[in-house]
């Protein structure tokens, strides 16, 4: 009897423990702590209802395939490498992408919709950048 008692408590124990530490970390969102509610709230959103489909690292997002011969159907657009302006996401988030073949239409509307807009707008293309950067100063180091 003891030995579940106490059982029990160290378990509670170390669950505290645990929740007070995920706590004291802050937000799991990868963004930064002085960000936008705003923006918050879109990168919530897009890791709910956009994660399966799109790439976006930010956010650990890995629903693109980046291996053109394992593509699938459902593989929406990598965000890491695609820069996107608020006024792109607003138009694939009313009319289902530009397809229209599997994203759904309206997936987040009104306030949410301009969330998911200003957290991608605000994100997206990182990648595409580093590397325009990188190939940016490889091409003035080869000039030198």
């Amino acid at each position: 009897m003891l030995c579940a008692v106490m059982r029990r408590v160290l378990t509670s124990a170390v669950a505290l423990t645990a929740a007070v530490a995920v706590t004291a970390c802050g937000d799991s969102s990868g963004l930064p702590a002085n960000e936008s509610a705003a923006v918050k709230r879109g990168a919530e959103l897009f890791t709910q209802r956009c994660n399966g489909c799109h790439t976006l690292g930010t956010v650990s997002g890995e629903g693109s395939t980046s291996d053109l011969t394992d593509r699938e159907r459902v593989d929406g657009p990598n965000f890491d490498v695609r820069k996107v302006t608020d006024e792109n996401v607003l138009y694939a988030l009313r009319n289902g992408g530009y397809s229209g073949a599997i994203m759904p239409e309206n997936i987040v509307v009104g306030k949410d919709a301009a969330d998911v807009a200003a957290f991608l707008a605000k994100y997206s293309g990182v990648e595409a950048q580093k590397n325009r950067t990188d190939d940016e100063n490889k091409a003035r180091d080869s000039a030198r």
